[in-house]
C-alpha cells in the first residue's frame, strides 16, 4: 500500500526529466484515446450521411484543427511539466480559475468515466449471462481504478495490449461486415445528408476536451519533437483508421448502429470489441479527473491530498454511479460542460506564446514551481464564460474554433490594454515541487 500512495505522479509539481517516457510510450496511449468506440460511432454518422470521400476530408480536416490544438498546448505542458490544471494558474487563470477548471476538468472526466463503465457492463452482462450488469459495471470500473491509481506506466502497458487487439478485432468486424468494400468506398450516402461544416464540428467537438487537456499527457514527453510525433500520430491515425472502419460498416450495411452490428458479432469478441475500446481511454478519464481534484483542494482548501487516493475514491464513485444507471441521466450536461474548454486552449496559448505575463515566472523557477500566483485574473472570468457562449451561438464557422479564437483575441487585447494587472497573489507551497525535482 505504501509503494502506491507514493505513486503521485507529480500531481503538484514539475515532472522531473528522470521521470520522462520514450515518445512512443505516451504516443501508444494517445492512439489508444482516439481509437475509442466514439470515434467509432462518429464514424458512423458521417459515413450514413456522406460519400466517403466526403467524410475522409471531414475526418483529415478535424484532425488538423485537434492536433494544432493539442500540439501547442502540449508543448507547453512539456516545457514545464505540469497538469493542466496546475498549469492554468500561470497562464491566464491563477490560483482561483484553476481551481474551476480542475473542478470541471474532474466532473466531465469522472461522468465520461461512468457512462463508459456503464457501457462495458451492460455488454459483459450481455455475453456472460451471468451477474447483472451492475455487478460488471463495479467489477470493470475496480479494474480501470487500479490501473489508473498505479499510474503512467500501468496505464503504458495497459495501452500496449489493448490497443492492438482492439484494432484486429476491429478489423474482423470490418470485413466479416462489409462484404463489397467498391461499393461502401464509391456508392452515395445511405441516409440524410450531412453537411461539411457539421462534419468538421462534429470530429472536432468528439475530441476537443482531450486536446485541451493534453499537458496532463505531454508533461511525460522528453522534448517538443515527441509532442508532435505523438499528437499527429495518435490523432491522425485514430481519426482515420477508427472512424474510417466506422465510415465502412455504416455505408456498408446502410446503418448507424454500430453497437447493433456489435452486439450481433458474437458472444465474447462483441464484448472484448467493448473492454478493449473503453478500458484505454477510461483510465485515462480516472487519470485526468484526479489531477483536477488534487488542484481543486489545494487551491481552494491548501489541503495536500494523494492523487492515488482521489483516484480510488473518484474511481469507486463513479463505478457505484454507473452501476446505479445515474450517470446516463447526465449526458447532455456533460456534452454541454465541453464547450468550457475550447476557451481554456485560447487563453493558455495566448498567455503562454503572446502576452507572456506571468511566463517569466513560470520559466525561471524550474524545476520547482513559482513561490506565488495571481489570486485570480478578472478578465478572464469574463473572457472565458463569454467565448464559451459566443463560440456555441454565432452563426457562422465552427464552433470549437469560433470559441477558441475569440478566447485567444479577447485575453490578447486584454494583455495589450493592461487589463490582466493584478494586486494580489497566493503563495505556492514549494515542497511537493522540490521532492520532485530530486525524484
Amino acid at each position: 500500500m505504501a509503494a502506491l500512495l507514493g505513486r503521485d505522479d507529480q500531481a503538484l509539481s514539475r515532472v522531473p526529466d528522470q521521470a520522462r517516457h520514450p515518445w512512443l510510450s505516451v504516443a501508444t496511449q494517445r492512439f489508444g484515446q482516439t481509437t475509442a468506440l466514439s470515434q467509432l460511432l462518429l464514424g458512423a454518422t458521417l459515413g450514413f450521411g456522406m460519400t466517403f470521400w466526403d467524410a475522409f476530408l471531414a475526418l483529415t480536416i478535424g484532425a488538423v484543427l485537434l492536433n494544432a490544438v493539442a500540439i501547442t498546448v502540449g508543448v507547453i505542458g512539456q516545457r514545464e511539466g505540469l497538469s493542466t490544471a496546475i498549469l492554468s494558474r500561470w497562464t491566464g487563470f491563477g490560483h482561483a480559475g484553476s481551481a474551476v477548471l480542475g473542478l470541471i476538468i474532474a466532473l466531465s472526466c469522472t461522468g465520461w468515466f461512468g457512462v463508459q463503465t456503464g457501457l462495458a457492463g451492460m455488454t459483459l452482462a450481455t455475453v456472460a449471462g451471468v451477474l447483472p450488469a451492475p455487478v460488471w459495471s463495479l467489477l470493470f470500473g475496480v479494474v480501470v481504478t487500479v490501473i489508473a491509481a498505479y499510474g503512467v506506466r500501468w496505464m503504458a502497458w495497459t495501452a500496449y495490449v489493448a490497443v492492438p487487439a482492439f484494432l484486429l478485432l476491429l478489423g474482423w468486424l470490418v470485413l466479416t461486415n462489409v462484404h463489397d468494400v467498391g461499393a461502401a468506398l464509391s456508392g452515395p450516402a445511405p441516409g440524410p445528408s450531412i453537411g461539411m461544416l457539421t462534419a468538421i464540428t462534429l470530429v472536432t467537438g468528439s475530441f476537443i476536451v482531450g486536446a485541451a487537456i493534453a499537458p496532463d499527457m505531454t508533461r511525460f514527453n522528453r522534448n517538443e519533437r515527441d509532442v508532435i510525433k505523438q499528437t499527429v500520430l495518435g490523432i491522425t491515425l485514430g481519426e482515420w483508421v477508427i472512424s474510417l472502419a466506422g465510415v465502412l460498416l455504416a455505408r456498408g450495411l446502410g446503418t448507424t448502429d454500430v453497437m447493433g452490428v456489435i452486439s450481433a458479432s458474437g458472444g465474447w469478441i462483441g464484448a472484448l470489441i467493448v473492454v478493449t475500446a473503453v478500458l484505454k481511454i477510461n483510465d485515462w478519464n480516472l487519470y485526468s479527473a484526479s489531477l483536477g481534484l488534487v488542484n481543486f483542494f489545494d487551491a481552494v482548501f491548501a489541503l495536500r491530498i494523494s492523487r492515488v487516493q482521489v483516484t480510488v475514491i473518484v474511481g469507486c464513485a463513479g463505478s457505484v454511479l454507473a452501476a446505479a444507471g445515474i450517470v446516463h441521466q447526465f449526458s447532455h450536461f456533460l456534452v454541454l460542460l465541453g464547450v468550457v474548454f475550447p476557451p481554456v486552449a485560447g487563453i493558455m496559448i495566448a498567455e503562454y506564446f503572446v502576452v507572456r505575463r506571468w511566463r517569466n515566472e513560470i520559466i525561471s523557477t524550474r524545476p520547482y514551481v513559482p513561490r506565488s500566483a495571481p489570486s485570480w485574473v478578472p478578465a478572464t472570468v469574463v473572457i472565458w464564460p463569454a467565448s464559451a457562449v459566443a463560440g456555441e451561438f454565432l452563426a457562422f464557422g465552427q464552433s470549437s474554433v469560433n470559441s477558441l479564437v475569440l478566447a485567444f483575441a479577447l485575453y490578447v487585447c486584454a494583455g495589450r490594454l493592461d487589463l490582466l494587472r493584478m494586486r494580489t497573489r497566493r503563495a505556492t507551497n514549494r515542497k511537493v515541487a522540490e521532492e520532485a525535482a530530486v525524484a
